[in-house]
């Protein structure tokens, strides 16, 4: 197996047209901690992105970052702080949960779509990519969007870059919008509370004036983050802005909701640390022998379905994004509740919505099942002629999402 480490645009244009050419899939990787996501890979060869990096043009001024695609989250982070700014869509740090090694790249985590608990006021990580310059899977060069937080240079690509985990081209250069950090933040943990009254008191909270950023659940028998003592039934709420308008909020909803269970406040050290392990699904990532599977359902559903996987499948579980994010972890045995979930999920009158992604799971797992969501035939027809567009041959991380594609 050959490795290639393209040092610039030209290079990496080269490395892909010789694989091109000698019709060579190739595995494409930038910090190597996300390999672990999706079906195995078997290529010829790796297209290692991690001379791509640095940042090569910051405007705090403008709110817009432009990076080397392999430039590491945590260089990314460390300029945005000392400018005092963030990436608002919060990406996650998974290593603990994949068991991979490596760094978490900017690139990375938009060829993936990650986004943190903050997606629900914030936006998906495609909703903060303004545009970049890739090869795609033609050995050609090209570029879309701008670094301008408003452009009209036609096709959204960068949208269909996200997520495409590297099948559609291999990117090289990626511009974001970047936001400012809030002055202050903070959580307010109610206790005792049962999994339907979370779904109810989620929705009020994110349906007041109070302007949450984000609303979790971790039931009776979760390992919480800070090691606060096991609790039956927390719900989470988080507030975050300017100082006065952060207590103002957090004061209110301790006052509306208090007498639904036992309130408790967190600062913004404890809340920055609390997120943090919510986004890195820290309360199931350490349960070994067992799937991951990411849930996304209509918020009202969140619980039902938690709950019924929990007796149907033995299933630990968690919920974010007010009850629409189902974390749940089970046994990897047969096909690690694929099956069932992707049923929970249509419901008995098979007229629900929503999908199933399998996070986290062995080789032969991830070879044995539909490690994304199956989709309608219409729509993956659709896909095929995408990925044939961008990658004729099929070498850029070949399978990765689809077998075959």
């Amino acid at each position: 197996m050959t490795r290639f480490t393209p040092a610039d645009l030209a290079e990496l244009r080269d490395a892909v047209a010789g694989a091109l050419a000698a019709q060579e899939p190739l595995e494409i990787v930038g910090g190597g901690s996300k390999r672990g996501l999706g079906r195995p890979l078997q290529t010829a060869h790796t297209l290692d992105l991690s001379r791509l990096s640095g940042i090569r043009d910051y405007a705090p001024s403008e709110l817009v970052l432009t990076a080397g695609a392999a430039t590491p989250l945590a260089e990314i982070k460390r300029a945005l702080a000392d400018a005092g700014q963030m990436l608002a869509f919060e990406p996650p740090d998974w290593r603990g949960l994949l068991g991979d090694g490596g760094e978490p790249t900017l690139g990375g985590v938009l060829a993936c779509n990650l986004s943190g608990p903050r997606r629900i006021k914030a936006g998906a990580a495609r909703d903060h990519f303004l545009g970049f310059r890739a090869v795609s899977g033609r050995g050609e060069i090209f570029k879309a969007g701008g670094k301008v937080v408003k452009n009209v240079t036609g096709y959204d690509l960068s949208k269909l870059m996200a997520g495409s985990y590297g099948t559609l081209a291999a990117l090289e250069e990626v511009s974001v919008k970047v936001l400012p950090r809030p002055e202050a933040v903070a959580t307010v943990l109610f206790a005792g509370i049962a999994p339907a009254a979370a779904t109810m008191l989620m929705a009020a909270a994110l349906g007041s004036p109070h302007d949450v950023s984000d609303a979790a659940y971790l039931p009776s028998g979760a390992v919480l983050p800070l090691a606060l003592a096991s609790r039956p039934g927390v719900v989470a709420l988080r507030v975050e802005g300017p100082a006065p308008s952060v207590a103002f909020r957090r004061d209110s909803l301790v006052r509306e909701h208090g007498t639904v269970g036992t309130a408790e406040v967190l600062a913004d050290a404890e809340s920055i640390v609390f997120w943090r392990a919510i986004g890195e699904v820290a309360p199931l990532a350490g349960l070994p022998d067992r799937a991951v599977w990411r849930i996304l359902v209509p918020p009202a559903r969140g619980a039902e379905l938690a709950e019924a996987s929990a007796r149907a499948l033995d299933a630990a579980w968690l919920l974010d994004w007010g009850g629409g994010l189902v974390w749940v972890s089970v046994p990897e045995a047969a096909d690690a509740g694929a099956q069932a979930i992707r049923r929970a999920i249509r419901g008995a009158d098979g007229r629900g919505t929503g999908h199933a992604t399998l996070i986290r799971g062995s080789l032969g797992l991830r070879r044995a099942v539909a490690v994304f969501e199956p989709q309608p035939a219409p729509l993956a027809a659709l896909s095929r002629r995408v990925k044939d567009a961008f990658d004729p041959a099929h070498i850029l991380n070949p399978g990765r999402i689809v077998e075959g594609s």
